[in-house]
């Protein structure tokens, strides 16, 4: 199985370095003053001083009416970690991507991802988002739904790196195919490659196994093992409970709120994605 070609020193498809723009130093005031001016203080929040951060919520949060789907939430997500997310259906997990990517409003709370405001377009073009309901141009066949994802986000050598992505899900064959025609496990296997195609900072992944076969589960295991060495930060929805272990981390949610935070080794992770509390074990 061939790989996606990589610009030197890489071991993914070409992603550039984080290219952040961190906060310019506040000047200094020089002037004289009569009497010593209280600093000015906005929130009651303290300053974050702690690793650069791939994600940084602060009581971000999201209701529909009166019925809260994600509970305020304070989480930091350092660069280059590979976090799995688990809970039942209904616990919070597709609210939370959604908002990280920018497709849904908070009602509350902020939070970054890669150091940008969400929705702002240096975040969106430091995120890539692979959904478990992939949506296609319907006039678009697979390779030209990859040039114009690759062109708009200025990927090197798409061309190649193309090639090889189809290559590993499956999909040559129907490289010139119209994704709209696809079985659901082939819709997944397009929405992959679209995903790793471009280049990011952070991935936000939601169930992504759902319909894929075993092959199409092994290439995204290793397209994802391939991220996460090359830097990018990985955030995984997912029932898949084999893939769990694969990440640092694990985050529980249900009833949209953090039930559990910490290595995958010391959870019960079927409790947890079918909502049980670890007190309650």
């Amino acid at each position: 199985m061939t790989r996606p070609k990589s610009t030197p020193g890489s071991s993914r498809p070409n992603r550039p370095s984080s290219g952040r723009q961190r906060p310019k130093p506040t000047p200094v005031d020089t002037r004289e003053h009569s009497e010593p001016e209280e600093p000015e203080t906005l929130d009651d929040t303290p300053a974050y001083s702690g690793p650069p951060l791939a994600i940084h919520t602060i009581g971000l949060g999201k209701s529909y009416g009166d019925a809260p789907a994600l509970l305020p939430l304070d989480l930091q997500i350092e660069e280059r970690e590979r976090v799995s997310l688990i809970g039942h259906n209904g616990s919070g997990k597709t609210t939370l991507i959604r908002m990280l990517t920018g497709m849904l409003e908070p009602s509350e709370g902020s939070a970054t991802v890669a150091s940008h405001p969400i929705a702002s377009l240096e975040a969106r073009a430091a995120v890539s988002y692979l959904s478990d309901q992939p949506v296609f141009y319907d006039d678009l066949t697979v390779w030209e739904h990859l040039e114009y994802i690759a062109r708009l986000h200025g990927t090197e050598d798409w061309e190649q790196q193309a090639v090889d992505l189809i290559e590993m899900v499956g999909l040559t064959p129907r490289a010139d195919d119209l994704p709209m025609t696809f079985s659901r496990g082939l819709k997944q296997k397009a929405a992959i490659t679209m995903a790793f195609v471009r280049p990011f900072e952070l991935m936000l992944i939601d169930e992504p196994f759902v319909g894929l076969d075993r092959a199409g589960r092994e290439a995204l295991l290793e397209l994802l093992s391939l991220a996460h060495a090359d830097g990018a930060a990985l955030v995984v929805a997912t029932h898949e409970l084999s893939s769990v272990r694969e990440g640092q981390r694990l985050i529980a949610l249900s009833g949209g709120e953090v039930t559990y935070d910490g290595s995958p080794d010391e959870a019960d992770v079927n409790a947890l994605t079918e909502g049980i509390q670890p007190g309650e074990l």
